[in-house]
C-alpha cells in the first residue's frame, strides 16, 4: 500500500489534528521520500514508519510535539538537519538498519537539545573504533545509545513491557487466591470429615448403652 494511502487510512475519520500516534509501518513510499504527512498533524506525538523504503526525511512537515519517530528499517543515509528543523523538541530517535557510516552524518542531531535516546543498531556506523565514545561525545545532550547509557546501564522498559510486567502479577495473584481457595476448601472438607467422625463416635456411644 502507497504511504499517501496508509496515511489517509490511519486517520479512520479523524481529522490530522485530532491524531496523536500514527505508524505506517511496511508501506510503500514512492521515491523513497515521505508522503500524505502534512503540517495538519500538529498534534503528533508519536511518529512510526519502519521499512517503509525511505531514502529522505526532507519532506517531513513541522511538527513541534513529536516526541518519538521510529524510522528503522529504510535506506537513509544522510540530511538529518531537517529534523532539527522539523521536530525540534525530539527526545527518541530509532535510526536503527539505516545506512549510516560516518559519524559526521549524525552531526545535525546536536541540534536536538531534547534527545535522549538514539539507536543505530545495524549501522555501519557501529563498527567504527570508539564508536559509543564518539558518539556520546558528539551528542551529550543523550542518555541512551542503542539502549544503553555511557556506563552500560540498560534503559528502563517500555511502557508496554511495564504493561506486560503487571499482567504478569495480576495472573499470578490470581493463581495464588485460587491456591489460597483451594487451602480453604480442603480445610472445611477436613472439618466436616472430623465432625461426622465424632458423630459416629457418640452413635456408637448410645447403642452400648
Amino acid at each position: 500500500m502507497e504511504m499517501k494511502k496508509r496515511v489517509h487510512l490511519e486517520l479512520r475519520n479523524r481529522t490530522p489534528s485530532d491524531v496523536k500516534e500514527l505508524v505506517l509501518d511496511n508501506c510503500r513510499s514512492n521515491d523513497g521520500k515521505i508522503e500524505g504527512l502534512t503540517g495538519e498533524f500538529g498534534e503528533l506525538e508519536f511518529l512510526s514508519m519502519i521499512n517503509v523504503g525511505l531514502i529522505s526525511v526532507a519532506n517531513l512537515p513541522k511538527l513541534n510535539k513529536l516526541k518519538k519517530l521510529e524510522l528503522s528499517d529504510n535506506r537513509i543515509c544522510n540530511g538529518l538537519d531537517v529534523l532539527a528543523e522539523k521536530t525540534p523538541n525530539l527526545t527518541y530517535l530509532n535510526l536503527s538498519g539505516n545506512k549510516f557510516k560516518d559519524i559526521s552524518t549524525l552531526d545535525p542531531l546536536k541540534k536536538l537539545a531534547s534527545l535522549k535516546s538514539l539507536d543505530l543498531f545495524n549501522c555501519d556506523v557501529t563498527g567504527l573504533t570508539d564508536y559509543r565514545n564518539s558518539i556520546f561525545k558528539l551528542l551529550p545532550q543523550i542518555t541512551y545509545l542503542d539502549g544503553f547509557d555511557r556506563n552500560d546501564c540498560e534503559a528502563p522498559d517500555s511502557d508496554g513491557d511495564l504493561d506486560g510486567e503487571e499482567e504478569e502479577d495480576e495472573d499470578g495473584e490470581g493463581e495464588d487466591e485460587e491456591d489460597a481457595e483451594g487451602a480453604r476448601g480442603q480445610k472445611r472438607k477436613r472439618d466436616v470429615e472430623d465432625v461426622g467422625d465424632g458423630d459416629g463416635d457418640g452413635d456408637g456411644e448410645d447403642d452400648d448403652e
